[in-house]
C-alpha cells in the first residue's frame, strides 16, 4: 500500500513546499535535484540492472535499455525536461497543457511498472518526484492557469506512478512483458539521472557541495 500511497504524497509535499513555504532558491533546488539524480542512478544500477540481466537475453534486453533511453528523447520534444527540471510554460499561459501531461503521464505509469517488485525503488521516485513537483508547482502558480487546472494537473500526475503499480499487479498482459518493461524503465532512469547530473555541474566548473550530495546519493541508495 505504501508503494501506492508515497509517490502521491512526493507530489503533494512539493506543491507544500511551494506554497507554504514560497521556496525560490535555484541553488539549493539543484543540490537537491543532484541528489536525486545520483540516488536514481544508483538504485538503478544496484537493483534493475542486475534483475533485468539475470532474466533475460543479454542483447535484446540491451535492446528494450536503448529503446527506454529513445523514449524519454522522445517524451521530452513534449515536457521540454520536466522530468529533469526544466518546464518551459509562458506567463500568460490559461489552457490545460495537454502535451506537458500526457508525456509525463507515459513517463510515471512506466516508473511504476518495476515498483511492485522493488520496494526501495519507490524511495528513488519520491526524491526524484519532489523537485519536480516543486518545480511544476512553482510555474503553474506564476503563470495565469486557474487553480482548479492546477490542483487537477498535480492530481492526476500524482496518480500515474500508482496507476502503472496496479497495471504491473493485476494485468496478466504487464506480467508477462515485465522484464522487458523494466528495461525500458531503466533506459529512462538512464536519460533522466545522467542528463540531471550533468547538468548539475554548470560550466564543468568544480563544486563540493554538488560533489557531496552526489556521493551522499550514491552511499544512501547502496545502503537502501
Amino acid at each position: 500500500m505504501l508503494n501506492y500511497l508515497l509517490p502521491i504524497l512526493a507530489v503533494l509535499i512539493g506543491f507544500l513546499i511551494v506554497v507554504l513555504f514560497k521556496f525560490n532558491e535555484k541553488s539549493n533546488l539543484k543540490l537537491f535535484l543532484a541528489f536525486s539524480g545520483a540516488f536514481l542512478l544508483s538504485i538503478t544500477v544496484f537493483n534493475l540492472f542486475p534483475e533485468v540481466y539475470h532474466h533475460g537475453d543479454t542483447k535484446r534486453t540491451g535492446v528494450f535499455i536503448m529503446l527506454g533511453i529513445l523514449l524519454q528523447i522522445f517524451l521530452e520534444f513534449f515536457s521540454k525536461g520536466a522530468e529533469h527540471g526544466h518546464v518551459h510554460i509562458h506567463d500568460d499561459m490559461n489552457k490545460f497543457p495537454w502535451l506537458l501531461f500526457v508525456s509525463l503521464s507515459i513517463h510515471s505509469i512506466l516508473e511504476g511498472f518495476p515498483m511492485h517488485e522493488h520496494d526501495t525503488l519507490v524511495y528513488g521516485i519520491i526524491i526524484h518526484k519532489i523537485p519536480i513537483a516543486i518545480i511544476l508547482s512553482t510555474f503553474f502558480i506564476n503563470s495565469k492557469m486557474s487553480k482548479t487546472k492546477i490542483a487537477a494537473f498535480l492530481i492526476f500526475f500524482s496518480l500515474m506512478t500508482p496507476l502503472g503499480s496496479y497495471i504491473a499487479d493485476n494485468f496478466q498482459i504487464a506480467k508477462d512483458y515485465y522484464h522487458e518493461i523494466s528495461a525500458i524503465v531503466i533506459g529512462i532512469f538512464l536519460h533522466i539521472s545522467t542528463v540531471i547530473l550533468f547538468e548539475s555541474s554548470e560550466g564543468h566548473k568544480f563544486n563540493l557541495r554538488k560533489l557531496i550530495v552526489i556521493l551522499l546519493g550514491i552511499v544512501i541508495a547502496y545502503y537502501v
